[in-house]
């Protein structure tokens, strides 16, 4: 039997908040007919305007959605609606046998995997031996190399004639993190076009540590392996997953710390995990396009044994799923262990001497207790505090927060870094997790 998801979870798998409406009306018994529960799927029929009710089916490993109605939302509400009814602890009955459409639906889905998997091998194993492929890998590698020497001259120029007058020459970053964008180098882009928007005060460790990343990228031949690639990575080449998952991955019970979502032109979903065994941290990416949520769903609370594979990097961190799944996710016994602010902050410095630009890191606290002291809200176990960044979350999450600690320790997972702490997820006395709000 598949443990019910909670209501906090589905309503995180909707494209947008008018499916969250429409689904909450298709969240009782009344519209539904030939609901299942078996072999990892939850499916029913919904009655519609027509004639023929709507079959929806929802794959519960994937997530993954199908539905016979003609909406271009992705899940659409039908789905999310069927997902509502069986959280909300309505009777779904389970059976052995899936009716026919279900079973077809879930055996496609299988082969497609399948196929997949060949072609992605297929397209690696004619990447090794391209000429035409290396050298547009050699060919960029130079451009990129040529647009850090220019980033580097462009910075002490700035340095000669004085941080003062950069309010002045403002527009100039503008133009250089386009001339980095023709260079192939989309991190030394972000990072430039970032500096003119930068506060006066933190303008000089900015400048600092984009001058320290152009010239780790020009002497990349020469650093060790994994830190080469967090170089690499940084200034902007990436790595298929594809090519992730082709290397070792990592099997391990693991807990689902939270999730973020941000928005931009996409969806950008991050999702945390510890390893049970490991006590690695990861973190998963999914990106979703307008009218479509990000397909990677995980049950914040929740433990999943499965593979990972983690990106190239002095200190792995950036991880994608396996293929490997034993099992659907499961009930944690409770919350994570965590550490004291101190050990937080010791374990951040650990990441800084690993990756010199990681700005946070993902951190478990034990026993904290939120208050709202002269300086803005606290992190404290009694001995020694983390300052909340601020702006990171909204006052009333914190207040909320402060309310379900009620003076008492709570564990609370967050991204520890130099600019403070930032909440996602904290549990309860009673070990239930609490998302604590963007």
């Amino acid at each position: 039997m598949e443990e019910r998801w909670s209501t906090e979870h589905v309503l995180s798998l909707a494209p947008d908040q008018a499916s969250q409406k429409a689904a909450g009306k298709l969240s009782t018994a009344a519209p539904w007919s030939g609901t299942g529960l078996g072999g990892g799927a939850l499916w029913g029929e919904c009655k519609g305007s027509g004639r023929t009710p709507y079959r929806a089916c929802v794959d519960l490993a994937g997530p993954a959605y199908s539905c016979s109605c003609p909406s271009r939302k992705f899940p659409c509400k039908h789905a999310l609606g069927l997902l509502l009814l069986w959280s909300g602890g309505a009777a779904v009955a389970a059976v052995d046998e899936q009716p026919d459409w279900v079973a077809a639906w879930l055996a496609a889905r299988r082969q497609a995997a399948e196929q997949k998997t060949v072609r992605q091998q297929a397209r690696q194993a004619a990447a090794k031996d391209d000429p035409a492929a290396r050298r547009r890998a050699e060919q960029r590698a130079s451009r990129v190399a040529a647009g850090a020497r220019e980033l580097r001259l462009r910075l002490a120029d700035q340095i000669r004639r004085g941080l003062a007058d950069h309010a002045a020459t403002a527009a100039d970053w503008a133009e250089v993190g386009a001339r980095m964008v023709d260079a192939q180098a989309p991190g030394l882009a972000g990072r430039a076009r970032a500096l003119a928007h930068a506060p006066q005060d933190g303008l000089l460790e900015e400048f600092a540590m984009l001058h320290l990343l152009a010239g780790a990228y020009e002497r990349v031949g020469e650093l060790p392996g994994p830190l080469a690639a967090t170089v690499r990575t940084r200034v902007g080449f990436t790595t298929s997953t594809e090519e992730v998952l082709s290397g070792p991955t990592v099997r391990d019970r693991w807990h689902v710390l939270g999730s973020r979502d941000t928005v931009d032109d996409l969806t950008t979903r991050r999702i945390w995990l510890r390893g049970a065994k490991t006590g690695r941290m990861a973190l998963l990416l999914s990106f979703g396009h307008a009218g479509a949520a990000p397909e990677l769903a995980l049950p914040t609370g929740r433990v999943l044994e499965a593979d990972l594979a983690f990106h190239p990097a002095a200190r792995p961190l950036r991880a994608a799923l396996g293929t490997g799944r034993y099992g659907g996710p499961e009930a944690a016994d409770g919350p994570p262990p965590g550490l004291a602010p101190a050990e937080a902050l010791a374990g951040y410095g650990e990441a800084v001497a690993d990756d010199p630009w990681t700005e946070s890191w993902p951190t478990v606290l034990r026993d904290v207790v939120p208050v709202l002291g002269p300086e803005g809200w606290q992190l404290t176990d009694g001995v020694h505090a983390l300052p909340v960044r601020r702006g990171a979350v909204p006052e009333p999450a914190l207040w909320r927060l402060a309310a379900a600690s009620a003076g008492h320790g709570v564990t609370l997972f967050g991204e520890c870094g130099h600019a403070g702490f930032v909440p996602v997820t904290a549990w309860a006395a009673d070990g239930r997790p609490i998302g604590v709000g963007q």
